[in-house]
């Protein structure tokens, strides 16, 4: 039994949970704080420091690897599990999970996640628990098969080790104009998010946000290097339903106007209305999905809010109810069912964005990209936080780091 001691050190995510009823309802910004009470449960103000719980598995040979836990930054919402409580975490962990970590063999990374991730009383963990702990877990079988996370998954999976690079995505926040010429400099592949969160961004009719789109469109034309043409991605919080209605035809229309507005690009319109439940979300974003296809409008529809766990994300594929489901990791938990999620969208030809949170953690944000790149994501989030240049270098420093290992391993077995 390798893992002979468990660590918790409390830490900080990246950036802020935010209550998005609050701010969904109107509540205002002063500064960088917002003005007003709080709906969401948990919530004590509108914008909370992130946290996080570091746990640390030490190994037989006295090597400690650690995996973070967190939760995203609209906690509790669209069926998420609620804002992160540390102490009570820290106390489930030391509690329940500690004591089952030392009865696995660390080196089989899969079967330690189902041993490990048992439900407790009938209910299933903490998905922060099973992201945190899954994280540790992969890097231990990693150390002591003296692999990649990366090669893990592969041989888990019984995939070939990748040799393609993952797409990276990066998200502006509220710093829309500055980020976006950083992203364009840096030949970020898809860009720029927007932080569309609120009437005020999204503007009377979607004056607003179809501006900012097409002003993304010119910077990029204006100062990117010759050739550049990265995909825009566009989250718009399920503003286009809030302000034009949820009929399907009504929000395709607006799509399609949107998408025209960019002649050349790629446009992916991220949550564009949030139907209730998970059902009601696939039944009209399959709707909107096939109107969008049979115009052949160069838009596609990602799915975020509504679609959290495996199970939510098996449905949304097998209905086709997305061209792209955000597999959001510290949602989905396990990081055996992120890579499962993955090929499960491969399967029914959906595209797969591995995604998450500016809440998360540099450890976290590695540990996605093993897993991105060994499934051969369609494309993956620069992460943590909510500048540019931290998350960019993280993600992609990582992916950069990992494929040269990989290709020194394939040069090697050539020979």
């Amino acid at each position: 039994m390798q893992i002979t001691d468990v660590l918790l050190a409390p830490g900080d995510g990246a950036f802020f949970y935010d209550d998005q009823e609050a701010i969904r309802s109107g509540a205002t910004q002063d500064g960088f704080i917002y003005v007003g009470a709080p709906i969401t449960p948990g919530f004590k103000s509108i914008r909370i420091p992130a946290s996080s719980l570091s746990i640390g598995l030490i190994l037989a040979d006295e090597t400690v690897v650690w995996g973070d836990m967190m939760n995203v930054q609209y906690s509790g919402a669209g069926g998420r599990d609620p804002l992160f409580d540390t102490i009570q975490i820290s106390d489930l962990t030391s509690r329940v999970v500690a004591p089952r970590l030392f009865e696995v063999d660390a080196s089989r990374f899969r079967k330690s996640c189902t041993t490990v991730f048992e439900p407790v009383d009938h209910l299933r963990l903490p998905l922060a628990v099973e992201y945190g702990v899954s994280q540790a877990l992969l890097r231990a079988a990693a150390h002591l098969q003296r692999k990649t996370m990366a090669e893990i998954i592969c041989a888990e999976f019984d995939l070939p080790l990748p040799t393609c690079s993952v797409p990276i995505y990066c998200q502006s926040g509220d710093a829309r104009e500055i980020n976006v010429d950083k992203m364009i400099l840096k030949a970020v592949d898809v860009l720029p998010h927007g932080l569309i969160n609120s009437r005020q961004k999204f503007g009377v009719g979607g004056r607003t946000f179809m501006e900012f789109v097409k002003w993304v469109a010119a910077r990029t034309r204006e100062i990117g290097r010759p050739g550049y043409q990265p995909v825009l991605h566009f989250d718009v919080y399920g503003w286009i339903g809030q302000e034009i209605g949820l009929d399907p035809q009504r929000i395709a229309d607006f799509i399609c106007r949107v998408a025209e507005s960019v002649p050349g690009f790629t446009v992916n319109v991220e949550s564009p209305a949030d139907y209730g439940s998970t059902k009601a979300q696939i039944e009209n974003y399959a709707e909107i999905v096939s109107i969008l296809d049979n115009r052949g409008s160069s838009a596609r529809i990602v799915v975020d809010e509504r679609c959290n766990t495996l199970e939510d994300i098996r449905l949304f594929a097998e209905a086709k109810a997305a061209h792209l489901v955000q597999i959001k990791t510290p949602d989905v938990g396990s990081l055996d069912d992120t890579a499962r999620a993955v090929l499960i969208c491969k399967q029914n030809q959906v595209g797969a964005y591995v995604g998450g949170s500016c809440t998360e953690t540099d450890l976290s944000a590695q540990a996605s990209v093993h897993i991105s790149v060994a499934t051969q994501a369609d494309m993956m989030l620069a992460k943590p936080g909510m500048g540019v240049d931290e998350a960019f270098s993280i993600v992609g420093n990582e992916q950069n780091r990992l494929l040269a290992i990989l290709n020194r391993r394939a040069t090697k077995n050539v020979r």
